[in-house]
């Protein structure tokens, strides 16, 4: 955890070093999470849920290179969804707010171009249930930790230097979620398809 910390810390303090004729953006970002949560067992199994994601941003390109640093601060809805042996479907939601810091490579025409992410994140638990009753477990509840974080890949495209879409796979590096009679431990995983608007 501290590793992953500290790289946001570097990537944050790159961002600041980068020459005085970068190109600065700032944005909104919004999209759809399809996460999911991946357990040390199979005692409990979990599947898809959809969410979703806001917030601002701020990006930063090297002329010519193509190459800089985004970051943003996203409202990110995250969970998982379990079946109980009765078919009874169980939704569980976390909200966080997440801090991305992406290396970006931007590649192509002026008019379109693809771009290529990657980059560690730390989020932070604000809402959503604490604590789930664990289906089929007498006593037991899966607990919400109040700090996460990871690593992003993403790609997509740019249009007429303005509109990014794309798509970004988040690798839950911390122990997320846990419940301490059966030694559980759950990590975030989750694709997320998104839009920004950049100014």
């Amino acid at each position: 955890m501290k590793k992953i910390v500290g790289l946001v810390m570097v990537a944050l303090l790159a961002l600041m070093a980068l020459p005085a004729n970068a190109q600065l953006k700032f944005g909104i970002k919004g999209g759809v999470n399809i996460s999911s949560v991946h357990f040390n067992s199979d005692v409990l199994k979990a599947d898809n849920v959809t969410g979703f994601q806001v917030g601002p941003m701020i990006e930063t390109t090297l002329p010519l290179v193509g190459v800089g640093i985004d970051a943003a601060v996203l409202y990110s809805q995250k969970g998982l969804e379990t079946t109980s042996a009765g078919g009874v479907k169980t939704s569980m939601k976390t909200d966080y707010i997440d801090v991305p810091v992406n290396l970006k490579w931007k590649f192509g025409l002026p008019i379109i171009k693809g771009y290529l992410a990657a980059g560690p994140y730390v989020g932070f638990r604000v809402g959503g249930d604490k604590l789930w009753d664990i289906l089929g477990s007498v006593g037991d509840q899966l607990k919400a930790k109040s700090f996460n974080a990871g690593l992003n890949l993403g790609a997509g495209v740019e249009l007429i230097k303005h509109l990014q879409v794309g798509f970004n796979y988040a690798l839950g590096l911390t122990d997320d979620y846990s419940a301490s009679k059966l030694e559980l431990n759950g990590k975030n995983r989750g694709w997320s398809i998104t839009a920004a608007i950049l100014f």
